[in-house]
């Protein structure tokens, strides 16, 4: 049932004030008696200060100042209400048992109906909670912009909400360029999608990752990254942000490779070693099971290269083997790979090729030594055999197998090609 009769507005306005959550100061609005002088204040404001309604009222609002209260700022608040203006700031204050609090307020004018301002009324909040956890993240900011390893955090959709001075440096990107994009735009390509899916799949079960990741600066430099990532989750187990922490080994990782290299490598010809060309062939045989890919190879072997370094000597036959070497290289593709099988033996391997590709390969390497003769040891020729691998055979089946047609090739005359059987 609704009552008819009309609502005390003045009980409904004391109702509201005592059970605002946010303090509330009313004070008049003169100056000539050390005013403005509180004549109202609320429970809240009591229980924020420390003071009583009856301590309060009749007093100025500046008993909550103290050392830390920011001058500029009370000087401003006073300015605003002489000129009767709205005002609005945050400084410290302090309650009645000294202790300080960090309080947000804002104040206006209140006129009469002859629009002179009677009053002020100012609603204030305690924001000391909120102050010291900004103070927390920026300290923490300002400790992680301090480390040495580059830090990445994202929110849980990936979205970058933090990236540290060290970070920036790696990359060559600014904090502000990247902000609310993924971390994406740094992967080189060099990397699998399988690389990828194992990423996403241990972050989508809160698991950490950890990998070396080859990624790009700024400038389209490649870097290498020992990164880690983890999950962060709050206290019901929802994941809300993903935190990486760097190292940059890249260095490290070239010096390797150059190592690799370096072991991968014959020292004379610069071709591939025999150890390396019995990985390259491996790699090569999982492919053409997994993907379907076939490949061939080509053996070759020098014609009469013991009567060119018997006759002319080591040096000469080293530069035999090194300009043979670069014929080799010359005549194939960049994603073959020619090895230095034996003492001068070597092998091609022609990856994703039919026997074809091979014997068309191998025609080029012999008519192309034929026409280059050595300054010294005059012409040199070369006996070739080729082959395609099958389907369930071995490699060394598969050498042995080419190995025999290079045989053949030199009991049928020298410098020419034959086609292994099968």
């Amino acid at each position: 049932m609704v009552s008819s009769e009309p609502a005390n507005s003045d009980g409904l306005l004391q109702a509201i004030l005592d059970q605002a959550f946010n303090s509330v100061v009313i004070t008049d609005a003169r100056f000539d008696h050390g005013g403005p002088l509180i004549q109202h204040c609320n429970p809240a404001f009591c229980r924020m200060t420390g003071y009583s309604a009856e301590e309060l009222i009749g007093r100025s609002p500046r008993i909550l100042q103290g050392p830390d209260t920011d001058p500029a700022v009370i000087d401003e608040l006073r300015r605003c209400l002489k000129e009767q203006r709205f005002f609005q700031g945050a400084t410290i204050n302090y309650r009645k048992d000294g202790t300080p609090y960090n309080v947000e307020w804002n104040i206006s004018p209140i006129h009469d109906r002859s629009g002179r301002v009677r009053h002020f009324v100012s609603l204030q909040q305690d924001i000391t909670a909120r102050v010291m956890a900004e103070s927390e993240r920026d300290l923490l900011a300002r400790a992680l912009n301090v480390t040495r390893d580059p830090i990445l955090i994202t929110d849980a959709n990936a979205r970058i909400v933090f990236a540290n001075q060290a970070f920036e440096q790696l990359t060559g990107y600014t904090a502000e360029e990247i902000h609310g994009k993924t971390p994406k735009f740094l992967q080189s390509g060099q990397q699998s999608e399988d690389f990828y899916a194992l990423l996403k799949d241990a972050l989508s079960r809160g698991q950490p990752f950890r990998a070396t990741f080859a990624n790009l600066r700024k400038s389209g430099e490649l870097y290498y990254a020992d990164q880690s990532i983890a999950p962060i989750s709050d206290a019901d187990g929802r994941v809300q942000h993903f935190v990486s922490v760097s190292k940059d080994i890249t260095t490290t990782v070239e010096r390797q490779q150059q190592l690799s290299e370096q072991a991968s490598r014959d020292a004379l010809t610069g071709l591939l070693n025999r150890r390396a060309g019995d990985q390259v062939l491996e790699d090569a045989r999982a492919a053409a099971v997994t993907r379907q890919r076939p490949f061939s190879i080509v053996m070759g072997d020098i014609d009469h290269f013991k009567k060119v370094n018997d006759r002319f000597g080591h040096a000469i036959g080293d530069r035999v083997l090194v300009d043979m070497a670069k014929r080799l290289m010359a005549q194939i593709r960049e994603t073959d790979h020619a090895v230095r099988w034996g003492g001068e033996e070597f092998l091609v391997l022609l990856g994703n090729a039919p026997v074809e590709v091979a014997a068309t390969t191998a025609e080029r390497i012999r008519r192309v030594t034929e026409n280059q003769p050595d300054p010294q040891a005059g012409t040199i020729t070369v006996s070739l055999g080729c082959g395609q691998w099958r389907d369930g055979e071995s490699i060394d089946a598969l050498v042995d197998r080419v190995d025999q047609a290079m045989y053949r090739a030199k009991e049928g005359g020298r410098n020419r090609v034959v086609v292994a059987e099968g």
